[in-house]
This record gives C-alpha cells, structure tokens and sequence, in this order.
C-alpha cells in the first residue's frame, strides 16, 4: 500500500472515494487489529497514510517529527513517510474548523459538549479554543479527572449552546442510536456530529425534528482529507473541492424513500427515477414478501395486522441503511414513527400525493379493499405522510411528469 486509511474497522469509510476523487493515486482502505498495527508502523511500507479510531494518539511513538499542531492536540491523523523517517500531522484541526465556518456555527463565548475522550475529540477541543468557546466540557462514559459523566452533564449543564459528538456512536457499524439524551438541553442552537455514515445519525435528526441547527461530518471529513493530500503531495488545492466532492457523495450515498397511499404512483414512479438518477430500485412490500414467503395479504389473515407491522419494521431498518437506491415503502410503513427514522438515515423522504377518487381499490389488500377503507386509510394516513416528508409531489396521471417534478425536487433538497 502507498497511500490510504488505518483503523480498526473501516467498512464505514467514505475515504478511498474521496481521496481519489481529489488526487490521482490509489487509496487503500487497511484494517488493522491492535496486533498487525504495530507490525504495519515498524516496518513503515507506505508513502503517505490517514489515521482514524482506535489509532489517533498510538501512532505519535513510531514518529520522527510532529508539527506544533499536532502536538497541541495530542492526536495524529496523517502521516508522510520521507525517505524512511515518519512525519505526522493533523488535519482533523482545519477539517472541522471547515465544517464549523462553513455553516455558520457561533462558539465564541458559546458553552460546548464534547461527547468522548479519544484521539478524534482532541482536534475538536483545540478547535473550539481557537474560536473561544466560553466553556468546553469533556462528556465521558467513564469517571475521569479531566471530563465529566452524562449524569453530570445533564445535571449541570442543560443550557449548553452547543454539542458535538466524537464517539463512534450512530457509525454505520456500531449501534444505531443517540449517543446523548437532547431533551435535557433547553439552549441549544447547534448540533455537530463527525459521524457521517449514515449521514443522517439518529442524533442528527432528533436535533432537526427539534428546529436545532444540526451538520453530519462529511464536510469535515472531505476538508481533512483535503488538506491531507496537500501534505501528501507537497500541493495547494483549492477549498471549492469540497463543497464539491461533500455534493457528489451526499447524492451518490443518499436514498430517495417514497411514501404515499397504496395504488398513489409508487413503484411505477420510483423505477423512473431510479433509472434516470442511477439509482437501484426496490420496493419493500416485495422484499417483505420474499422475507415470509406469502403474500401480504395471507400474512394479514394468518398472523394479523401488527405481526406484519414487526417485518416491515425490520426491513425498514435494514434498507434505511443502504446507500443510492429509490426505495418505495408500504402504505402503511408511515404508521411506525421508528420505521420513518431508520429510513430517514440516508434518505429523503418524498410524499406522493395522488387524489383519492384515483386510487383503485384492491380486493387482495385488506386495508383497502373498498372506497370507504380507502377514505379511513387516507384520514388516518395523510397527516403522518405531511409529517414525515421532506418533499411532497402530486401524482395526476402524467407518471413521466410526476418523475421528473420528484427528481428536480430532490436534488434541490440535497444540494
């Protein structure tokens, strides 16, 4: 390997994308277990390398030379290996001083949360002094002379202004979970996350359901990898990159989910867009179908409505975290608030309205099997689809139309 990323588990990593989108060398992505970690930094067999979780700080002994940054912070995330001798960098520092300039984040005289205690947390802090935080609290899992416990952090400071999480909590390969309670929090105006794999974390989208300003890591992560390659390179590139390359993985990684009444537009809808955005199509009642082995319908009559609801639940969360596809959910997929987060994970959730008197009633689909089920489902339906969408488009029976609006419409959202 000449060039590429060491971690722990890297399955997550959006980096070899990136860096040979900005440079035109082969970035490798290296898993590395504490054991082949040390055998890797003896025998340095790389040009240039990133760090990231567990290795931030082991890395620092096998260095000739750190730069004063990385000395401050006490934490690694490049390395440049100049005729056999290690230098190390830290571009975490600028990556997330870009992503807080970028959108406008206030810290001066702000109080800040800092979820973790780990190499990553350490660029995060010097940043947050740079910008002269008022106050800067360490939040730690465990008891330690220099952070604080979660139970102290909502005992004392539920008017903190600002949060950021450095853990890998919410990660594509770890628990799909908040890494901290926000209901605790009566100040906040912004919420930053490093994790960017789903690039909706579900404490990203609790802050914005809270009207909390709230910006993933993936523009911190393009910045670092950016100024990374300068080292790497000996170049200047130019900060427009980013903005650039943070728009094409947004769009290439996120999923376009389609709610709506059955017989609204859907499948035939989403298939169209799927094509013309590039994106694989799948549509969930086809894959629950194949994951019981009947029909929805003889499932409803064997097993009931809310046995149903636990297999759609399931498939929810799994495809939630799938990348570039356009998924179209069951009708009813909208009655489980949970199923609409985990498909809020990477994805933009578009309503397709579709006038009543169009819908055709379906015999085999206990749910809407007359006009007048119909007309409940939609009462009962239609606030939650205005509810949990981000775009709403209207079906009239122009299908190609309907697909183009939805297409326009969503890249608009995204980008």
């Amino acid at each position: 390997m000449e060039y590429g990323l060491i971690g722990e588990k890297l399955t997550y990593s959006f980096s070899k994308i990136i860096h040979e989108e900005i440079s035109d060398y082969t970035y490798d992505l290296c898993p590395l277990t504490k054991e082949e970690f040390k055998d890797f930094m003896e025998k340095k067999d790389f040009k240039a390398i990133n760090v990231t979780i567990p290795y931030k700080q082991d890395v620092m002994p096998y260095l000739y030379e750190m730069d004063e940054n990385s000395k401050n912070i006490g934490a690694v995330n490049t390395i440049v290996n100049k005729g056999g001798k290690l230098y190390g960098y830290n571009t975490d520092f600028y990556g997330f001083l870009y992503q807080v300039s970028h959108n406008d984040i206030d810290i001066k005289d702000k109080k800040v949360l800092v979820l973790g205690n780990g190499g990553a947390s350490k660029a995060i802090i010097a940043v947050l002094k740079h910008l002269k935080a008022r106050e800067i609290h360490i939040v730690y899992y465990k008891e330690n002379p220099n952070t604080i416990t979660y139970e102290e952090c909502y005992k004392n400071h539920s008017d903190a202004d600002v949060i950021v999480n450095t853990t890998p909590i919410g990660m594509l390969s770890k628990e799909q979970k908040s890494p901290i309670n926000l209901d605790k929090f009566n100040n906040l105006s912004a919420v930053l996350d490093i994790v960017y794999n789903p690039l909706n974390t579900k404490l990203i989208l609790w802050a914005r359901k809270k009207g909390i300003k709230a910006v993933n890591g993936l523009e911190m992560l393009v910045a670092q990898a950016k100024y990374a390659v300068e080292y790497f390179k000996d170049t200047n590139i130019s900060n427009s990159v980013i903005d650039k390359i943070s728009k094409e993985i947004t769009f290439d990684k996120s999923n376009l989910v389609l709610i709506g009444m059955p017989s609204a537009g859907k499948t035939t809808i989403g298939k169209i867009c799927a094509e013309k955005l590039g994106k694989t199509f799948v549509d969930l009642d086809d894959v629950i179908v194949e994951k019981i082995g009947m029909s929805i319908a003889d499932y409803f009559k064997l097993y009931g409505e809310d046995k149903f609801r636990e297999v759609e639940k399931e498939v929810c969360a799994e495809y939630g975290l799938k990348n570039g596809m356009v998924i179209a959910t069951g009708g009813g997929a909208i009655k489980n608030a949970i199923n609409m987060e985990n498909l809020k994970a990477n994805g933009v959730v578009a309503f397709i309205e579709r006038d009543i008197e169009s819908l055709s009633i379906d015999p085999s689909r206990p749910l809407s099997r007359s006009v007048d089920a119909l007309k409940d489902m939609y009462k009962e339906r239609f606030p939650l689809y205005l509810k949990y969408s981000d775009i709403t488009v209207y079906n009239k029976n122009n299908i190609n139309h309907c697909a183009d609006v939805l297409i326009s419409e969503y890249k608009n959202f995204i980008l």
